[in-house]
């Protein structure tokens, strides 16, 4: 397994390489600038955008249905989990990084999800299909979609192996585990390997729970999320938001660590560069895991909107990047933080949930068993409903690559469902190179097809609002 999980480490490394993250980085930078800094110009009318749908659109949700489908595939393990990994492995500086990130990662989400509805085909009976596969094909032109199957096969890989499944029943697993049976005093045997009778339900449980929901397409799936995501979201921000008011005399001090860390300033003599160097790659990387900008999966549910504005559906569509990343993942950082979760971490070898886990049950005067019971309750939803997202976005990819043959479609279902039975079972350190590895590829042909189109993104943002302020339209 070691000689396993190196190999995958050294694929990590050459795909999250300095090339990589310039690309991600420089798109955001350059449609941010070819946009007018809108994120920040439209982040008000976005919002209201978020709440309020449109009554005559086109499509097979609402707008907010969409968004929260969205959100159900960002909002997971990459907030609680993902987080505390990018601290823990690349300083806290991580962070500075992944809020930067996301600040310019507005503007691609904005873009991919204009260009999603832009794009998308109607397959006939309220049913319409988008994504990068579609606007690299009809954007960018037929003879790129080599590039297009390249995205849908990279996306279905992400689904069923990393971020959509694996990842998520994993973190779910790894909390219920902490809380139930932190001593792994009851325990079962599964093929010579002893695991937690906690972790077993837990793996059943979540699948039965997939399935039941998954089978029931986008309707469902939006139905499900568009209650559950923002219920849990604002309670984990409450409880993040109460620990950080508690702990308020350390809020300078965290953020003066986070800053110096993030340009090398913390590391030792001659270590500079490279601390910088990490922390940028595992900011940049778990920032793209959590919020998912110019990964190109958040397009293919911003397809599925009714709605008959582009430009509007790329508003809403920002709006997940800000409250996933900006908010929540900046909340979760400075609990760890403030709470000394980080060296607890560093003292301990503490990973994973358990840092934030650590920074719940310590951060406020209550029992460790509230701190860590309301985390793996916010954690279980969270990344339920990322698994819901997830199996939406790989099964509408695998319907582009084997044109639209829903037999096949049917089939990956249910392999889906097992992934998330296994995911509980193997090591954490692989699950999370491996879903970075299919993020990474997931990106490349993407944030390719955003720069060739920027100028289809210009222009079509320009027409709305030029509509929008002579009255043309309704805002």
């Amino acid at each position: 397994m070691e000689s396993f999980t190196a190999i995958l480490e050294a694929i990590d490394g050459v795909v999250w390489g300095i090339p990589l993250i310039v690309l991600i980085m420089g798109t955001g930078i350059f449609l941010t600038i070819r946009l007018g800094v809108l994120q920040f110009r439209k982040l008000g009318k976005a919002l209201k955008y978020m709440v309020n749908n449109e009554a005559d659109g086109d499509g097979e949700v609402t707008s907010f249905g969409a968004l929260c489908t969205a959100m159900a595939a960002t909002i997971g393990t990459g907030n609680i989990v993902g987080v505390a990994t990018a601290v823990v492995l690349g300083g806290p500086g991580a962070l500075f990084w992944m809020v930067l990130a996301a600040c310019f990662g507005m503007a691609t989400k904005y873009s991919e999800g204009l260009l999603a509805v832009k794009f998308r085909v109607n397959k006939g009976g309220g049913r319409f299909l988008g994504g990068p596969f579609y606007y690299i094909e009809k954007g960018m032109g037929r003879k790129w979609k080599w590039l297009a199957c390249m995205f849908a096969v990279f996306g279905v890989g992400a689904g069923l192996m990393g971020i959509g499944t694996i990842t998520q029943v994993n973190g779910i697993a790894s909390a219920t585990k902490s809380f139930f049976d932190p001593g792994s005093e009851n325990v079962v045997s599964i093929f010579g390997v002893e695991y937690s009778i906690v972790t077993v339900i837990t793996a059943v449980a979540v699948a039965l729970f997939t399935a039941l929901v998954v089978i029931g397409g986008i309707q469902r799936i939006a139905s499900v999320t568009s209650v559950v995501v923002p219920f849990m979201a604002i309670t984990y921000i409450v409880v993040c938001l109460s620990i950080i008011i508690y702990n308020i005399t350390d809020i300078p001090a965290a953020v003066v660590t986070v800053i110096e860390s993030a340009f090398g300033l913390r590391a030792a003599a001659g270590g500079a560069v490279g601390a910088l160097m990490l922390a940028m790659q595992k900011g940049v990387a778990r920032g793209i895991f959590s919020n998912e900008a110019g990964l190109g999966s958040a397009p293919i549910a911003a397809a599925a909107a009714q709605t008959k504005e582009p430009v509007r559906q790329g508003l809403v569509s920002m709006t997940g990047t800000f409250i996933d990343t900006v908010v929540i993942c900046t909340m979760t950082g400075l609990t760890i933080m403030v709470t000394g979760a980080y060296d607890a971490a560093l003292d301990t070898g503490l990973e994973g949930v358990e840092v934030t886990s650590y920074a719940f049950s310590n951060g406020l005067p209550w029992g460790a068993g509230v701190g860590s019971g309301i985390l793996m309750i916010c954690l279980a939803f969270f990344a339920f409903t990322t698994i819901l997202g997830w199996d939406y976005y790989s099964e509408r990819c695998l319907e582009y690559l084997t044109g639209g043959h829903m037999g096949i479609v049917k089939v990956f279902r249910w392999l889906y469902i097992l992934a998330v039975l296994i995911g509980p079972f193997l090591t954490v350190s692989a699950v999370w190179t491996i879903a970075d590895i299919f993020n990474g590829l997931m990106a490349i042909p993407n944030l390719i097809a955003l720069l060739a189109l920027s100028g289809v993104i210009a222009a079509e943002t320009k027409s709305y609002f030029d509509r929008l302020d002579t009255g043309k339209i309704k805002g």
